[in-house]
């Protein structure tokens, strides 16, 4: 029989503090190093590329979100059935895949480089999922997850700010620069993944205020949507939004700054960011006091609804001239990541746990980003070929607006509906 590794020991014994805390900062810099595989080409321009029509940047944005999506879809089946012994061989694989891509995006020219933007986002779309397995289904989720999912706010303007130092102050090309960020990560991203592996498994206590975590079967994945359909489609509708604000706000936050004359100051991605970050983990971490699973999904709701509101002020408030453009960028930002946080880390877990239903998270998140996604694809396909005259700042300031009236209708008959079936509920049905 093989011996425990000594750091799974240590945290087996180790006080819940100590636990948190390693759990926490291992997850966070593992998604930061894998996040960056993804998104350090957003901070260039590729300014006077075009092909057929249509900038560069768009096709290389448009290429990675397909790989993107179609990875999600895989992965409601494929994430959501994987055992726990095959996890971290299959983060490494993925991310090993990601990187290579970024390389022979360098070698070959364009624009026929664009098809390894699509092989860069097919397997990382499975990754985010698999690195939440290690935490979900324990009784301090809430700290875990949002550790882990501020990683990508955080993420998203460090990744942007060490690619366009790359570029600055190494001279490298902006075609290049996408796999010298991945080689700068990639090392770091090994000890995290290595480190994270010796998590130990849920406890029987941990099992008991939340819910069993296992795979999910074909059979146990239609039984739960059977449930929760209607609850669900109203959820996956207001992902869908966040997804398309936080995607159109990342991909293209060097021209949105550029048109808020920023765009000479690279650490202005970082400087927004962090703010961002702590203000949402602290929020979301302070949910772990909430003991009751079906209070915390009614507080789960009305912080998402809380930001979407703060999401059209805040525009309101910048267009009015009433607060400048940083703090516009940090409240719309915080705004977003109240929602989109969530629904990537707890708001699922505590879904799961307030009807004690034996599943796993990782379903959830990919079936919403799957949907999700497919939004944002369209979006960017209705920006570019319907609105071009529309400038990147006007469409963002008017994606948020749809975002603050439309998700809060979605969020309010979200909450009724879920409160109501918490009341007349009789247990997990058989789900195969």
């Amino acid at each position: 029989m093989q011996s425990e590794h000594p750091i799974t020991a240590w945290l087996k014994r180790s006080h819940a503090v100590s636990f948190t805390l390693y759990a926490s900062v291992v997850a966070f810099c593992l998604y930061t190093c894998i996040f960056a595989l993804r998104k350090t080409f957003g901070v260039a321009t590729y300014e006077g590329l075009a092909y057929w029509g249509v900038d560069f940047k768009i096709w290389m944005v448009t290429f990675q979100v397909i790989g993107y999506m179609i990875s999600k879809f895989i992965g409601i089946k494929v994430v959501s059935e994987m055992q726990t012994t095959y996890r971290t061989r299959g983060i490494l694989v993925m991310v090993s895949v990601a990187s290579v891509s970024w390389l022979f995006f360098g070698l070959t020219p364009a624009p026929y480089n664009l098809i390894f933007l699509f092989f860069n986002g097919l397997p990382l779309g499975m990754v985010w999922s698999l690195v939440f397995g290690y935490l979900e289904g324990r009784r301090n989720t809430e700290v875990l997850g949002a550790s882990l999912s501020v990683s990508f706010i955080f993420s998203a303007g460090f990744a942007k700010t060490i690619g366009g130092l790359v570029m600055r102050d190494w001279g490298i090309s902006e075609f290049w620069m996408p796999f010298t960020s991945a080689c700068i990560f990639f090392a770091p991203l090994l000890l995290f993944l290595w480190l994270i592996d010796k998590l130990p498994p849920p406890s029987a206590e941990d099992e008991a205020l939340r819910s069993k975590r296992q795979p999910m079967s074909g059979p146990a994945r239609m039984a739960f949507v059977k449930t929760f359909g209607p609850g669900l489609v109203l959820l996956i509708a207001s992902y869908a939004l966040l997804t398309i604000y936080r995607e159109f706000r990342d991909n293209f936050s060097a021209e949105i700054w550029q048109s808020l004359g920023y765009g000479d100051k690279p650490g202005i991605f970082t400087q927004t960011e962090i703010p961002v970050s702590i203000t949402v983990l602290v929020a979301i971490a302070v949910l772990m006091v909430i003991r009751n699973n079906r209070r915390a999904l009614l507080i789960n709701h009305l912080m998402v609804i809380f930001g979407m509101v703060m999401t059209g002020v805040s525009t309101f408030a910048f267009q009015q001239g009433l607060v400048s453009a940083p703090v516009w960028m940090t409240l719309v930002g915080m705004g977003l990541y109240f929602g989109y946080i969530q629904f990537n880390s707890i708001f699922f877990d505590r879904l799961l746990a307030a009807f004690q239903y034996a599943g796993t998270v990782a379903f959830l998140i990919n079936l919403a980003d799957s949907f999700g996604y497919v939004g944002s694809v369209s979006v960017l396909f209705y920006k570019q070929f319907g609105h071009t005259q529309l400038s990147w700042l006007n469409f963002f300031m008017s994606t948020g607006y749809v975002l603050s009236v439309a998700g809060t209708l979605l969020m309010t008959l979200s909450l009724f509906y879920f409160m109501r079936k918490h009341g007349s509920w009789k247990g997990q049905p058989t789900n195969g």
